[in-house]
């Protein structure tokens, strides 16, 4: 729990989109999702055979941020939605991606650079590591909103801890539901989540989360994905505004069990969409165009 403090103190726009444990949850459903040709595909770009071989790398690109080298990279985690939570919660590409890119722009570059056959094996490998990680950046409705740094300077309590309402979305949150962030939690709440999409809550809905992707509009696909996301800024994650969550003397239980489900929703979205995004790369790109071949 002293991780609290240190991310707390935290000045980036979304640390650590969804934690270690998240971003890692959303890699083993997709997993789950991929085809074995795309799995193969994965495997060898990323130069791991293993049961985890996106988990692992599912958090490259919070670690890459963090280094002098890669400080370039921070506007990718997230697109900042000039919009007015709680009125009105919208995504417009042109207005909201800034010169330096956002996630969504990083979603279309890192889609097209994973199935370029061109680039050198280090090259892809990075690419694929990227796309893992925003398509999984891009589901938490905050790294979709401006206001307040997309929560970062929104201060709340949970738990007895003085944080802020970001870090508690992309970390705090879902830590307690799991009760830790090892890729084995990790693994267990995948499989959890995969019950619920094959023939539990969200089986109704899976559909209607892929419904006209296309790595061939990349732009467009992930923009849609940023506004779904987005949408529950005004819905779920401050329905009553900033100041109402700041005034709380505890976002546990009442916030935490309010929007606990949403996290959980998001979660097993990211980790569908991602497993779809993941064999249409293979299928359309890499497979089509001859770039591979079975390790």
């Amino acid at each position: 729990m002293s991780s609290y403090v240190l991310l707390g103190l935290a000045t980036l726009h979304g640390v650590h989109a969804w934690g270690v444990l998240g971003h890692a949850t959303i890699a083993y459903i997709a997993q789950n999702y991929v085809t074995a040709e795309t799995a193969s595909w994965a495997q060898g770009v990323l130069n791991d055979t293993s049961s985890s071989y996106l988990a692992s790398i599912a958090s490259f690109a919070d670690q890459f941020r963090a280094t002098a080298a890669g400080a370039w990279s921070a506007p990718l985690h997230f697109i900042d939605a000039e919009d007015n939570p709680p009125t009105t919660c919208n995504v417009n590409f042109t207005r909201d991606c800034g010169t330096a890119g956002c996630v969504v722009s990083a979603i279309a570059n890192y889609t097209q650079r994973s199935g370029d056959g061109r680039l050198t094996a280090a090259n892809t490998a990075e690419a694929l590591k990227f796309l893992v990680h925003f398509v999984g950046d891009v589901t938490q409705p905050l790294h979709d909103e401006a206001f307040e740094l997309g929560g970062n300077d929104i201060p709340v309590h949970f738990m007895g801890f003085n944080d802020n309402l970001h870090s508690d979305w992309d970390t705090f949150m879902p830590e307690e539901l799991i009760g830790g962030s090892s890729l084995a939690d990790a693994q267990s709440w995948a499989n959890t989540l995969i019950a619920e999409i094959d023939s539990g809550t969200f089986e109704s809905q899976k559909a209607s989360w892929i419904a006209g992707d296309n790595t061939a509009n990349a732009l467009t696909t992930a923009t849609r994905w940023a506004s779904d996301a987005n949408a529950f800024v005004c819905t779920v994650v401050m329905p009553q505004g900033a100041a109402a969550l700041t005034a709380m003397p505890d976002l546990f239980p009442t916030y935490y069990n309010a929007v606990i489900g949403t996290i959980e929703l998001q979660i097993a979205k990211g980790g569908y969409r991602l497993g779809n995004w993941l064999n249409m790369v293979f299928e359309k790109e890499v497979a089509r165009e001859g770039h591979w071949r079975r390790v």
